[in-house]
Formats: structure tokens, sequence, C-alpha cells
């Protein structure tokens, strides 16, 4: 899962994302509003995660203009303005979550992964496709019961297609999911996980639709 980070505290923005990578995020790291706006819009993030208080444009001036170009990238608000009245603006300019410096690590990792299951109109933590049950908090993948051990990238790829299950989703948009800034991809990194994933779950667990991409069937029995 693709994160934004926005934060201008060099400390606090390192601690942040090294912490978030720990639990399994890709984040990439802006520290001023007028990046942060262009970096959300760019369509390539699964979420973001916001302070208020960034130079060259306010938090909040950035949540407003994301809106109104109906830009819905789910956007957590991580800020130490506390004040009710912050709390309610920032909600009803479109925040997904606001959050109150400081934050342990875990909540805001479960905040970000609660506002993408809402985003995708998804009930439970755990994803079900077929026989094939992922969860994303433990980063544990299982078929038909059983435990499948899968490595960072390929776990990172299998998340990206269930969250979109019925979805074709291009190389591209599957490389964006699984890389943040300063990753070189190989031109077959995709096909390469894709076979491994094939291998370990079921040659038909994942589907190719030729000169689009690749997608996860809504319903079909593996066997």
């Amino acid at each position: 899962m693709r994160v934004l980070l926005a934060e201008d505290d060099s400390m606090l923005g390192d601690g942040l994302r090294a912490g978030l990578r720990q639990l399994g995020f890709q984040v990439d790291w802006v520290r001023d509003g007028v990046a942060a706006e262009r970096e959300l819009a760019s369509g390539v993030y699964t979420a973001g995660v916001l302070d208020l208080g960034l130079p060259l444009k306010d938090g909040m001036d950035v949540l407003r203009a994301l809106r109104e170009r109906k830009i819905n990238t789910p956007v957590l608000v991580l800020t130490a303005r506390d004040a009710v009245s912050e709390r309610i603006k920032g909600l009803d300019l479109g925040a997904d979550d606001y959050v109150i410096k400081p934050v342990d690590l875990n909540e805001l990792g479960a905040r970000l992964r609660s506002l993408v299951r809402r985003a995708h109109g998804q009930v439970q933590e755990v994803l079900m496709s077929n026989q094939v049950q992922l969860d994303p908090a433990a980063r544990q993948v299982k078929l038909q019961g059983q435990p499948v051990t899968l490595s960072t990238r390929e776990f990172d790829l299998l998340h990206a297609l269930m969250r979109n299950v019925g979805r074709v989703l291009s190389r591209e948009q599957l490389e964006q999911q699984m890389y943040s800034w300063g990753h070189e991809v190989e031109s077959n990194t995709i096909e390469v996980h894709i076979h491994h994933l094939r291998r370990k779950l079921h040659p038909d667990a994942i589907q190719t639709v030729r000169g689009i991409g690749y997608t996860m069937p809504q319903s079909s029995e593996l066997s």
C-alpha cells in the first residue's frame, strides 16, 4: 500500500516514514503543501497522511483544493491542532480521519488501513477472494486455510489485486502501488511476481487480460 506523507518536521517525518515502512507501507515523504497537493492529485497513492502546518500551502487549503477537484484519495490529517473547531473544519473539508499528534505508530497504521478499507467499500479487515485470505495487519496469506509464505513484494502485489477484485490493473498501476520513490523496477518485475503467486496459490488465481493487465476474478472455484 503506497502512502504519501506530508510533514515538514524533519525528525518527526523521518520517524513516521521509518515506522510506517516497518508496518509494510510504501512511503513517499514531502515537506510542503504545494508538493503534497501535486502528489496526492497524481492518483498513484492509496492514501495520504497530511500535516496541517505545512510551508507554502496550509494543509487545510491542500485538502480543500483536492476535494474541489474531485480527487477522492483518502486523507488522514495528522496534526497538533487539537481544537474541536479545527477538527470539525478538517472533517467537513473532506478529511477521512483526523488524528492529534503524537500518535502511536500501530494506531496510525490501523487507521490508514481502516480508511482505505472504507474507501474500497470493504467491511472487514481480512480480504477474501475465492479460497485466498489476506490479512493486511498481520501481513499473512492463507490458501484454503493453510499459510502461504510470500515475499514482501509478492504480498504487496497480491494486496493491490485483492483490494480491486474484478478490476483489471495495468502493470504501471501495480508498480505504483508496490514501489515508493528511489526504487528501480525491471521491465519484467511484475510478470515475475505474478508467476510466483500463481505457483504458490493457483494457476488461475490471477488472470491476464492481454494488452491491459491483471485481475483477480470475483468468483471462481480453484481446484
